[in-house]
């Protein structure tokens, strides 16, 4: 080939390259197939009611968290529906933190089907919509729920112990449900001897069925469980913030041997069960108790639950220290601005959820 004609098809070559370069460097950031600025699309993380629910009370909100930070604006009655059939259904839509929330203007019709959908008209803060719509559907039951809206706990909610500082047990100790821990590392996770997965995103051990997560692990572990560590820390706040309680101070903070309704419930002290308390309700009925001091469940103490109620509608939010004492049988979930301690034999029906560190002995 002659020398002049290799040296076209250099220079343009070098044209063609150039032009890209430009072409690239010049789209915005709209333009780009990206995530968004931390390079995630955004996605539906948890429910309520969760997809297929049965039984759902008439008067309960419908919410969806988000994976990330959205744009208010983009939130909205447009976006975010609820269908009776083919039916709309009149509410308002609102956005805290990470969550979507429907509010029905009416109470839902007992023993009726529902699906609620957020379109794609949904985006994040950097303008990223969300991947495809996002479909659930529910059945309500036909009962009216008694006691205040359950708490959100958005992304927390995948995790049956989260804590910042460390998790340790000691003992045989057996856990049901995923752990997470951050910012510490791993480190931090002592006494389940675990074992990394081959992806590095988890952990194993044969203490847990499930998962153990740390602020160290591979992509996307550590972005996932700092928005779980926010969303606790957001599920403790609006358990804090509630008002309007419906008991203040009873018992002066000892409740033994009561049997406690559906409500809201606030004490300026410390709360004490030494023997039992009881709290009865039905399958949809919420319990909140905001503890400005330490929580302490006596050893051998039972939480007994009766009427249907459930440990996963029972919230204590606890501004001091929980501690579960050796062969307590709690129930609920436990957001604690501090340590939580299980002690020896201690069992546990809900969530273990601490801003400071959770220890378990043989529990």
């Amino acid at each position: 080939m002659p020398r002049n004609n290799v040296i076209k098809k250099y220079n343009s070559k070098i044209w063609m390259l150039l032009l890209l370069v430009i072409f690239v460097s010049g789209c915005s950031d709209s333009d780009r197939p990206s995530g968004g600025a931390d390079g995630s699309i955004p996605g539906v993380s948890t429910t309520t009611p969760n997809d297929t629910a049965t039984g759902v009370a008439t008067n309960r909100k419908i919410t969806a968290t988000f994976s990330k930070e959205m744009n208010e604006a983009t939130i909205n009655s447009a976006a975010f529906t609820l269908l009776q059939g083919t039916t709309p259904v009149s509410g308002t839509v609102t956005y805290e933190s990470t969550t979507a929330v429907f509010s029905p203007i009416n109470i839902l019709a007992p023993n009726a089907s529902f699906t609620a959908n957020l379109s794609t008209g949904v985006k994040d803060s950097t303008g990223q919509a969300l991947l495809e719509e996002k479909t659930w559907g529910f059945t309500t039951g036909s009962t009216v729920a008694t006691g205040p809206d359950p708490v959100n706990l958005g992304t927390a909610g995948n995790f049956v112990i989260l804590a910042k500082s460390g998790v340790s047990t000691t003992g045989t100790t057996a856990v049901v449900g995923n752990i997470g821990l951050s910012p510490a590392a791993a480190s931090a996770l002592t006494g389940f001897s675990e074992t990394l997965d081959s992806t590095g995103t988890f952990s194993t051990s044969v203490l847990v069925t499930g998962k153990l997560s740390a602020a160290d692990y591979s992509s996307p572990t550590p972005s996932q469980l700092t928005t779980a560590i926010q969303d606790m820390q957001t599920a403790y706040t609006h358990a804090a913030g509630r008002a309007l309680p419906d008991f203040t101070g009873l018992g002066a903070g000892n409740i033994n041997g009561m049997t406690l309704v559906p409500g809201l419930y606030k004490w300026g002290t410390s709360v004490s069960i030494p023997i039992d308390v009881t709290l009865e309700g039905g399958a949809n009925d919420v319990w909140i108790f905001q503890i400005a001091q330490g929580l302490d469940i006596g050893n051998g103490a039972i939480v007994t639950l009766i009427g249907g109620a459930q440990a996963k509608n029972i919230f204590w939010q606890v501004a001091g220290q929980a501690t579960l004492g050796t062969t307590s049988d709690f129930k609920g979930i436990l957001l604690s601005k501090t340590l939580i301690a299980l002690k020896t034999g201690a069992t546990m029906n809900g969530r273990v959820l601490a801003q400071t560190a959770v220890t378990l002995d043989a529990t």
